[in-house]
């Protein structure tokens, strides 16, 4: 008989909060900067993606600028969390995606350990702001992993910490790099969004107000029986 899954690995952007708007206008604001033209279309592939990864796929749209010293790289990163975290000041708990609260309350109530699995450096700062923090036993951001996704490390470095078996967790992502992370760790992986952006997700729905607890346990046990 499949057993209940021990811990819940959640991303924070586009799962727990929209801060992706927030995310476009910094690097829209940076882009300009470097003179590069900068759309709605092109930042759908910085999505799940950490900053240093996304300064390089930015820049590769304008070759001049792709081989900039490192040091000028690392300004111009820090140059977008500046512009990101004047924007993000501004987050209140109104700004929590529907039914996510709900989620993480009965979670935590049923003895399912939760963590957050962000390729965010600014994670733990986001939380505090939705006033969501106390219901995670863990924070995993880019700067405790030295891969990011579609790496595993960040959701394996949760489960480590949490000390659950991968098998036994469940990760909760709205980007295709986050659901290959988890899948790569050999959880369980929960999609959020359009199917045609998610095809590899174990169980998918089209926004966060349709993740339900019993729906998410029932097809997780679902999977395991059939492995």
């Amino acid at each position: 008989m499949a057993q209940q899954p021990k811990a819940f690995i959640f991303d924070l952007d586009g799962v727990i909060t929209d801060t992706a708007e927030f995310h476009f206008l910094a690097w829209k604001q940076l882009a300009e900067e470097v003179g590069v033209i900068f759309d709605r279309k092109f930042n759908e592939q910085l999505k799940g993606v950490g900053r240093m990864d996304s300064l390089e796929r930015i820049l590769q749209l304008n070759p001049e600028r792709a081989v900039m010293p490192l040091a000028e790289k690392e300004r111009l990163a820090a140059q977008k969390n500046a512009n990101y975290l004047e924007l993000i000041a501004k987050t209140t708990p109104a700004d929590i995606l529907p039914g996510i609260e709900e989620l993480l309350r009965t979670a935590q109530e049923s003895g399912v350990k939760i963590a957050l699995g962000s390729a965010s450096k600014n994670a733990a700062f986001v939380l505090e702001k939705l006033e969501l923090t106390h219901y995670f036993d863990y924070i995993v951001d880019a700067a405790t992993v030295k891969n990011g996704k579609p790496h595993p490390e960040t959701f394996t470095t949760a489960a480590d910490a949490l000390g659950v078996a991968y098998s036994d967790c469940v990760g909760i992502e709205d980007a295709d790099a986050g659901v290959t992370a988890i899948k790569s760790a050999g959880m369980f992986a929960v999609g959020v969004g359009d199917a045609q952006h998610l095809p590899h997700a174990d169980y998918r729905v089209d926004s966060t107000d349709e993740l339900e607890f019993t729906d998410i346990i029932r097809r997780y046990e679902e999977h395991q029986a059939a492995d």
